[in-house]
This record gives C-alpha cells, sequence and structure tokens, in this order.
C-alpha cells in the first residue's frame, strides 16, 4: 500500500523516517499486518537512498513494529496501534438547530419479531431480476462517457414514473415536471428551498412523520403540528401564517385512515385562500386491501398548488433511496436548480435500472405479488391482536394504528415488548401529545401470529396508569 510520508531538508533522514512510520503505527493509521512498501519502491518515492529506507526498516523490525518474511516483504506487527491521543473537539459548533440532534437509530435490530412500519419483506425482493437490470447499466456500454447526468432525472424513468402514475393513481404527469430524488425526504428538502423563506411557518400532521419535520426544521422552518381525526387533518385548525402544508391523505402517517373527501376539498381551498402549496405524500397508495381508493389531491388540483411526492421505498427496497417529486411547470427550473446545488443527480445506473424494471413489466408483477401477500399478513394480524389493542380503522399501507387504554404508557409497553424480543413503535414517537398507542407495521412479519402472540405475552402485564 501506499503509505503518506514526508521528509523535508536533508538532516537525519532514516530517523525522520522510523518515527513517522512508528507514529503510524502506534496511532493506528498502519493496522496490524499491513503490507510496506519495498524499500527501492519507498526510496525512489521519497527521493532518498535505498539504504535510508533500509536503515528505518531495520530499526523498526529490530523493535518489534515490523516484521519481515523472506520473499514477501515487510510488515506491521500485530500488538500494536489504538494508542493515538484524542483529537480535541475543536472550537466549532453546529447551528442551534442542529445542537444535540442524532441521526435516528432502527429500534429493531437484533430482536424477532419485527412491527417497523413502512419496511417491505425484503426477502420476497425479485432479486434476480434486479441483478440482471443493473448489472446490465454497469457494462462499459450503457455506462457510455461516465459524465453527469440531468439533474431532474434520466428522461426514461420519468417517462416510466409518469405512465404508472397515470395508470395507477390517475395523476397527469409531464415527465419534464418530474424530479428524480434521493427519497421523498429529499423531495420535500428541495421543495423548502425552492418556495419557502428562512422562518417561514410550515404545517405537519401531527402525529406525523418524523423526517419530514427534521428536513423542514433543518432547512430553517418554523414547523407546527396540526391535530388529525377520524377525518385526517383538521383543517381549521391551520395556522394563518403556514406557507407550506404537508399531507399523507390516501393512508396517514402513523394512523393510518385515509382523509376524508371533504377535508381534502377544504384543505385545497385554504391553500388557495392563504396562498399556500400543498405537498402530497402517497407513500405506500399501491397497497390497497378496502373499500375504494380515493382520488390524490394533485387531481382535485386545479391552480397548481400541489407537489405530488412519492418513493419506492415500500414497493421495493428502501436501501435503493429512489423517489420523484411532480411540481407545477412554473417550478420545474428552479427545483432543477435545487437538485443540482443538492447532489447533482441521482445515481445513474440505478434510475437506469428501475426504468427498465418499470417498463418491461417486473415491478407490475411484483406489485401484484406483493399485494397479496401484505393483505394476508394483515388480516392475520387483525385476527390475532389481543383485546386491549383497538385497531384504527384503515385500508391501506403496511402498517396498523392501534390505541391501547387510557392512561397507558406506551414508551413503557414498547421497552416491555423489547424484552420478549418484539420491536414494536410507540405513537408517542410520532406527537408530542397523543393518546397512547402502537404502530405495527406488518410488511416484513412472515410469522404473524407467532409475533403476535409474543406482543400479547408482553403487553399483558402493561395496566393503564
Amino acid at each position: 500500500m501506499e503509505v503518506h510520508l514526508a521528509l523535508d531538508g536533508r538532516d537525519d533522514l532514516a530517523g525522520r523516517l522510523y518515527r513517522q512510520i512508528r507514529d503510524a503505527v502506534l496511532a493506528g493509521r498502519l493496522p496490524p499486518g499491513t503490507a510496506l512498501p519495498a524499500t527501492r519502491g519507498l526510496a525512489a518515492d521519497l527521493g532518498v537512498a535505498r539504504g535510508t529506507v533500509a536503515a528505518a526498516y531495520e530499526r523498526l523490525a529490530a523493535e518489534g513494529f515490523l516484521r519481515t518474511r523472506v520473499g514477501s516483504g515487510t510488515f506491521v506487527a500485530e500488538g500494536f496501534g489504538g494508542h493515538a491521543p484524542a483529537r480535541a473537539a475543536g472550537a466549532l459548533r453546529p447551528l442551534p438547530v442542529w445542537e444535540g440532534r442524532r441521526a435516528p437509530v432502527a429500534l429493531a435490530e437484533g430482536l424477532r419479531h419485527d412491527f417497523r412500519p413502512g419496511h417491505p419483506d425484503v426477502a420476497l425482493f425479485p432479486w434476480a431480476t434486479w441483478r440482471r437490470l443493473l448489472t446490465a447499466e454497469l457494462r462499459a456500454g450503457a455506462v457510455g462517457s461516465g459524465m453527469y447526468g440531468d439533474p431532474a432525472g434520466h428522461p426514461g424513468l420519468r417517462a416510466a414514473i409518469a405512465a404508472r402514475l397515470a395508470a395507477s393513481r390517475s395523476v397527469r404527469a409531464d415527465p419534464d415536471d418530474l424530479i428524480v430524488t434521493a427519497g421523498a425526504q429529499q423531495a420535500i428538502g428541495l421543495i423548502a428551498r425552492v418556495l419557502l423563506p428562512q422562518g417561514a411557518t410550515v404545517a405537519v400532521e401531527e402525529p406525523g412523520y418524523p423526517p419530514v419535520r427534521h428536513a423542514l426544521v433543518a432547512a430553517g422552518m418554523r414547523v407546527v403540528g396540526v391535530p388529525v381525526d377520524a377525518a385526517g387533518l383538521v383543517v381549521d385548525a391551520l395556522p394563518g401564517d403556514a406557507r407550506l402544508v404537508y399531507l399523507t391523505p390516501s393512508h396517514q402517517f402513523p394512523l393510518g385512515m385515509p382523509m376524508a373527501p371533504a377535508r381534502r376539498a377544504a384543505v385545497l381551498d385554504w391553500a388557495d385562500r392563504h396562498d399556500a402549496c400543498v405537498v402530497e405524500d402517497d407513500y405506500d397508495s399501491e397497497f390497497r386491501f378496502a373499500g375504494r381508493p380515493l382520488e390524490p389531491l394533485h387531481t382535485l388540483d386545479t391552480t397548481g398548488r400541489v407537489l405530488y411526492v412519492g418513493s419506492f421505498s415500500k414497493t421495493m427496497l428502501p436501501t435503493l433511496r429512489l423517489g420523484f417529486l411532480l411540481a407545477p411547470s412554473g417550478l420545474r427550473t428552479a427545483l432543477r436548480a435545487a437538485k443540482y446545488a443538492a447532489d447533482w443527480h441521482t445515481p445513474l445506473p440505478e434510475q437506469k435500472a428501475l426504468a427498465a424494471f418499470l417498463t418491461e413489466g417486473s415491478f407490475a408483477r411484483h406489485i401484484r405479488r406483493m399485494h397479496r401477500v401484505y393483505a394476508d399478513r394483515r388480516t392475520r394480524l387483525l385476527a390475532a391482536l389481543p383485546p386491549h389493542l383497538v385497531p384504527v380503522p384503515s385500508a391501506a399501507g403496511l402498517h396498523l394504528g392501534a390505541w391501547l387504554p387510557p392512561g397507558t404508557d406506551d414508551t413503557a409497553a414498547a421497552s416491555a415488548a423489547a424484552r420478549h424480543g418484539v420491536s414494536i413503535y410507540p405513537l408517542s414517537m410520532f406527537a408530542r401529545a397523543a393518546p397512547p398507542g402502537l404502530v405495527l407495521g406488518f410488511g416484513a412479519l412472515p410469522d404473524v401470529e407467532s409475533a403476535t402472540a409474543a406482543l400479547t405475552s408482553a403487553l399483558s402485564p402493561i395496566r393503564p396508569g
């Protein structure tokens, strides 16, 4: 391997070389087993005599830092590393909005039963098909010049997304108005950059999706939670100065109910009167199990105030980080510029593979298969829930909301479940104030009965406070 060494001047070159290598070994920058460059090659790189390097190596070997294998080379010996002094924290500090903020950590790691909401069953993903399509895009002929692409995304993928939206959601989309993003969260960050001044008031559902709140706060917005009831967001509770309203109308996150038609009309009217925009996150509408599908807000919008956001995290894989944003044509240029400023563009091989996955019919086949699987799991989960968990009426998605008895500590319930090998999310994670409840994902839960039995056992000692 290459080793960074610096030798200025001509004094005691062997000694300085010895000390630099020794310090790198002690600090762990050269871990045990690392092969050092040959004396001839390192001498040529440093512009010194080969004997200078050989002298440093010999001294290090004599002191046990290095070992030599005849015919193989020189290596860092075992037993060294990790002794470097800790680096100072430094004088730099984050802005107040970032002080103390941490990236979320998955709660389900190492637990047997995972009720984590919004996660698909990755074991049933068509890996062979995806591998074939992605491998094809990584061949030299497919990569082409290897240059940067359009910030809006690959044209073939945007056309495929537009066709899918028209067929499955009755959403009319011009491919030129679509931006391919690194998931829905990036889409919301782009919207905030383009439409909102620093300190603007934005409204989110309460309870709601925490990453969106974090993205908006990080963008410098003043985020206000607005309550939801059985009909969805309470429009009358929206703050008058809000410039943006974020909604999950098809399947409210995390409770699960759809937004009633009257509320949909009311929020569009409110946005018109207050010169505001509405962000519609249609995050898992592909999986609907009962009732007639409700029209997206986007199809009801006649004044161009709705920005439609979606992703492939629930339908395919969260790790792909592929999503999209459909915005009015008047925002086309600005959003492309914001995407360019954020990360130039989403990786092109994955975009092109996804375009092929959509156009050859693999996506539709995968959705049909998973719809049957998830519908069965949902039915089994509802049948197996313990009587003191009351499900929130829901017709779509990969999770259910469920109320606990009044006075129950849902955080304590989640901790008790974890001790029984069960991962559940308390409703209090998604709201600053909410009745006690749980959010139960079933997408990544093949053994529903066993998981629900463990959950019932974990919750049996929990009593209302």
